[in-house]
């Protein structure tokens, strides 16, 4: 069944407008819901720990900045833009106690509402705005009159107006402009983690650090391999991104096509997809979630270590000397914390 998509004209730009926003956090999605709405017309705050190093930055840009409490009883819809790992605790000891009948707590990723970390009164309004790129995105497009994509989702109907509430903040960001699809959050969380882990993320690195590995044993060169298995990425995802894989296809050589549609599936098989579905399921029962969220409370160790492993890896050696060579490439320097939104 095909989606439903809202745009401006399907939204009440007044719905939001009366409301009291106050945005959790100020990364990549909060800096940007918060702009947005501000300059949309909605009453909006930044929700920061005192001593916060973002306090300034915040302030800078003309936004109004209280303690994570102070907002949240200001408020009348609480965003919570910050890391996964950190919303259960900032809930349940700086928001929970002003979640008042009438108020609604929004997400923009699903995971602390589908893995019932966080289990908000029957009395508010729990909805998911999640644009589908990147905070600076976001920030971007909307000022200069477009919008990027974005999903919503109503967990908690206690005011029977939350799908309209959500698709009203959802066009004060400028989503309504690309359009916006109504999804649930266990879709949500359960597709986002999976794209992150199967395809564009740990797919991809470790297709990208196998490639390079294969040339570099086999004695060529580790720049010629960078180039053709790294750098190279990026011509390809954007043709992709533009018009599909078959437009892809179309616009590559004869024989970069027949290679790709005999090759390609000799390396990614049956055997990969059956794996791939082994992580889905470990999204689908909670035991991702679980064994994250225990690597992230007992400090890290493994994480850390995988990531030092990752970072001393030849290929960033390889790419850094490369990389200085292409100043025009200083653009992707700036961390997106969420690849989806969350």
């Amino acid at each position: 069944m095909a989606a439903k998509v809202y745009y401006e004209a399907d939204a009440d730009p007044s719905i939001i407008r009366n409301r009291k926003v106050a945005i959790i956090g100020y990364g990549s999605q909060g800096h940007a819901h918060a702009l947005n709405l501000k300059e949309s017309g909605v009453p909006v705050v930044v929700g920061l720990r005192e001593g916060s190093k973002s306090k300034a930055k915040a302030e800078a840009a003309g936004l109004t900045v209280k303690t994570i409490g102070e907002a949240a009883k200001w408020a009348d819809v609480i965003m919570l833009t910050m890391p996964d790992t950190e919303q259960k605790q900032t809930y349940e000891t700086e928001i929970k106690k002003h979640m008042k009948k009438g108020k609604a707590l929004a997400f923009a990723h699903g995971f602390n509402i589908r893995f019932k970390r966080i289990r908000p009164s029957k009395l508010i309004d729990v909805i998911m705005i999640a644009p589908k790129g990147p905070g600076h995105l976001v920030r971007r497009t909307y000022t200069e009159g477009g919008g990027v994509p974005a999903i919503i989702a109503v967990e908690q109907d206690a005011s029977g107006q939350a799908h309209a509430l959500a698709l009203s903040y959802a066009d004060a960001i400028g989503a309504a402009r690309a359009g916006v699809i109504e999804t649930t959050f266990s879709e949500e969380t359960e597709t986002d983690l999976f794209g992150e882990q199967a395809v564009l993320c740990g797919g991809v690195t470790s297709l990208v650090q196998a490639g390079f590995e294969t040339l570099v044993e086999a004695g060529y060169q580790p720049e010629m391999a960078y180039f053709e298995c790294l750098h190279e990425v990026k011509l390809i995802v954007d043709l992709m991104y533009e018009e599909g894989i078959a437009g892809m296809r179309y616009s590559i050589s004869d024989t970069a096509e027949y290679g790709d549609v005999t090759r390609g599936p000799r390396v990614v098989n049956a055997k990969t997809k059956l794996e791939m579905k082994k992580i889905l399921k470990e999204i689908q029962t909670g035991k991702f979630a679980k064994e994250w969220i225990a690597e992230s409370e007992s400090g890290r160790v493994r994480f850390n270590e995988l990531r030092a492993a990752g970072a001393e890896h030849q290929i960033e050696k390889v790419g850094a000397e490369l990389r200085a060579m292409m100043p025009f490439l200083g653009a992707g320097k700036q961390k997106v914390s969420d690849v989806s939104g969350g």
